[in-house]
């Protein structure tokens, strides 16, 4: 698929967001690899480029999964300037800080005196409405859906369903008004007890794409795992392979170099129950899926238009 290709076939993005709340975006946006496809303005500099290239990425896709709110806690300024470069109607899907996810902090030499510790802040209701939910709110209505990413846990911590249960109590305690999502990286979570807890307090299941879970189809095919009026995807990874294998293998992510047909297959599966069933979708892609997230968009649609759905 050429740039122009790709180009065209992203014109697709912002129609299926306004007409069948089919949101399409990418995990995070500031890639000079995109050059010539989503970003085409001069920047004077690579700073200028952080800066300010959200608002041409909002004129290309009507939202965007954002990480950075993972590793830290999201402050009204960074929210604000953000929301100043993107439309009305756009859409910012927010990974929810890890300190409220990670049940053990990584021995990563970024978690300081952290590291190794258990985390007291664990599935902490008071820390997410009084340290996350502020910093949020220059967003006003272009917050799509807040996600709570649970790498994957030790075998001890979920097999005797003590983290359904404290899982079941936090998301019990949230505030109304916002719409929730989980994303689980463990495989043998996937079942009737997981779903059923989503379902009680109307948070939808992540369909995620990665190293060591089931294709997102497979996770498609439970009959509980619609558990809400909103579906929820992440692209990430092929299983099989790591973060720093796709890293070394895609970047820096001008094109497609390993071409993934399933996950194209999964995505519009996905967007055809999202249509049928009236419910709106947030479907986030990486690169390090494919090699390049705007051409894996790309061909998606080109494959949705291909057979007939998007007439």
């Amino acid at each position: 698929m050429s740039r122009e290709e790709v180009r065209e076939g992203l014109k697709q993005c912002w129609p299926l967001a306004r007409e069948q709340q089919i949101y399409f975006g990418t995990s995070s946006w500031r890639y000079a690899g995109w050059k010539g496809v989503v970003y085409n303005r001069d920047y004077p500099n690579e700073k200028a480029f952080a800066a300010k290239c959200l608002e041409e990425y909002a004129e290309v896709f009507p939202s965007v999964g954002v990480d950075f709110t993972f590793y830290s806690f999201p402050t009204a300024a960074s929210m604000r300037r953000m929301a100043d470069q993107t439309p009305e109607f756009f859409k910012f899907g927010l990974k929810v800080t890890e300190e409220l996810t990670v049940w053990k902090y990584p021995t990563h030499q970024r978690y300081g005196t952290r590291r190794g510790t258990l985390n007291e802040a664990f599935l902490d209701p008071a820390v997410f409405v009084d340290r996350f939910l502020p910093g949020i709110e220059p967003l006003g209505p272009r917050l799509g859906p807040l996600m709570f990413e649970f790498g994957s846990l030790p075998v001890g911590v979920w097999r005797d369903g003590d983290f359904l249960e404290r899982l079941d109590r936090f998301l019990g305690e949230l505030p109304a008004g916002y719409a929730y999502a989980v994303e689980i990286r463990n495989r043998d979570l996937l079942g009737r007890p997981y779903f059923d807890v989503l379902r009680r307090h109307s948070v939808a299941h992540v369909f995620n794409g990665w190293t060591r879970m089931p294709p997102i189809g497979i996770q498609a095919q439970d009959e509980n795992v619609l558990t809400t009026d909103i579906v929820v995807a992440r692209a990430l990874l092929r299983p099989g392979r790591t973060y720093a294998d796709a890293v070394k293998q895609f970047e820096p992510y001008e094109a497609i170099t390993d071409p993934w047909p399933r996950l194209r297959r999964d995505l519009v599966n996905l967007m055809g129950r999202a249509i049928a069933g009236e419910m709106a979708a947030y479907l986030y892609v990486n690169n390090r899926a494919e090699g390049n997230a705007p051409a894996t968009i790309a061909e998606t649609l080109r494959l949705w238009l291909r057979e007939g759905a998007g007439e």
